[in-house]
């Protein structure tokens, strides 16, 4: 470069400041030695509860929130929905603020994960504190993200703990399919409006098999999202979260909820487990806001499935619906002992 050239180059750095890419490097992960530095200031352990929408998420947090030692909350979707957490650094700009070399706080490194870690743990822990509590987690529903979700924590929070909570695909199929005709998704085409309107004036020919709640595409789609979601999240945690991964699935959290949440709070790392927690379990599983709500909405149809049911899909999936799940997401039920093949019915 000449001694012009040099010359017109530090001017228009004085005059315009130093030149903006126009797309940020890759945020680069957390180290341990930066995990450690805002452990002075946030020193809270963290969890983090993901799931398939209809799962048993909300419940699960409920529960585990009984505990003295444990505080959860809900739907931050720090890595699960977008915009997401690292919307927050996710830019060329930022990524040019906050590794200026005229920024004298850098230490010549990327900010980025620090202001990343730094937000999740003061969202988290303003309310922990709150509740003066030791352990916070927040539970996210991981439906649409899958894997991703798990390596974007790993990124923020490798010293974290990993929970999935997973139900049988048929189940989360008919729950889904209740919560859009109750909500009246805007999703919702003609075809799904009549089946709502024929459900509504004879319900005995969906109970009975002669009728179904579904469309092809309504399967398949959700089915393959189910698949997924189990088959990544469970891949991708136990790659990176080896030692601090804790599954659970929704039907023995019905069936054995004390013995489920003791196995859940003893991978916390809480100092007790108290017998009266179970007479607090009993009483807050007998509530279930979420029913009463859908109720709210739309009693005709809410009231047509009672919520949280195991095995309603037994009921309601007709021989093609069987068929097309099989098809899509039959071997991800083998898989996790829902069946032992594929000749279900």
């Amino acid at each position: 470069m000449t001694l012009i050239s040099r010359i017109k180059f530090a001017a228009r750095i004085l005059i315009k400041g130093e030149p903006v890419k126009s797309k940020r490097s890759p945020i680069p992960s957390i180290t341990k030695e930066e995990i450690a530095e805002i452990k002075l200031f946030f020193p809270r352990e963290k969890f983090f509860i993901l799931g398939h929408a209809r799962s048993g998420t909300t419940l699960f947090m409920r529960l585990a929130r009984l505990h003295p030692e444990v505080h959860c909350n809900y739907q931050a979707h720090f890595f699960t929905r977008k915009p997401l957490l690292k919307s927050l650094v996710n830019s060329a700009e930022v990524e040019e603020w906050l590794t200026r070399k005229s920024n004298r706080w850098n230490d010549d490194k990327d900010l980025s994960p620090l202001v990343l870690r730094a937000t999740a743990d003061f969202i988290m822990e303003r309310d922990a504190v709150k509740e003066g509590k030791r352990i916070v987690g927040d539970k996210s529903p991981s439906s649409n993200i899958h894997g991703q979700a798990v390596r974007d924590m790993h990124a923020v929070y490798p010293d974290a703990k990993l929970i999935y909570i997973v139900r049988d695909g048929r189940d989360v199929l008919i729950s889904e399919r209740f919560r859009n005709f109750v909500e009246e998704s805007k999703f919702l085409n003609a075809q799904d409006k009549r089946i709502i309107a024929d459900l509504q004036t004879d319900p005995a020919s969906f109970t009975e098999g002669r009728r179904s709640i579904f469309t092809e595409g309504f399967i398949r789609r959700t089915a393959k999202g189910w698949a997924t979601n189990v088959k990544e999240i469970e891949d991708e945690a136990h790659r990176l979260f080896p030692q601090k991964y804790f599954s659970i699935r929704y039907e023995n959290l019905l069936t054995a909820p004390f013995d489920e949440m003791s196995k859940f709070w003893k991978f916390l790392g809480v100092k007790k487990i108290d017998k009266p927690l179970a007479n607090m379990i009993k009483a807050e599983m007998v509530s279930n806001p979420d029913e009463e709500w859908q109720a709210k909405r739309n009693e005709g149809i809410a009231s047509f499935l009672p919520k949280g049911q195991v095995g309603a899909w037994r009921h309601l999936f007709t021989p093609k619906d069987q068929s097309i799940f099989k098809e899509v997401a039959g071997d991800m039920l083998v898989k996790w002992n829902y069946e032992k093949d594929l000749n279900w019915s």
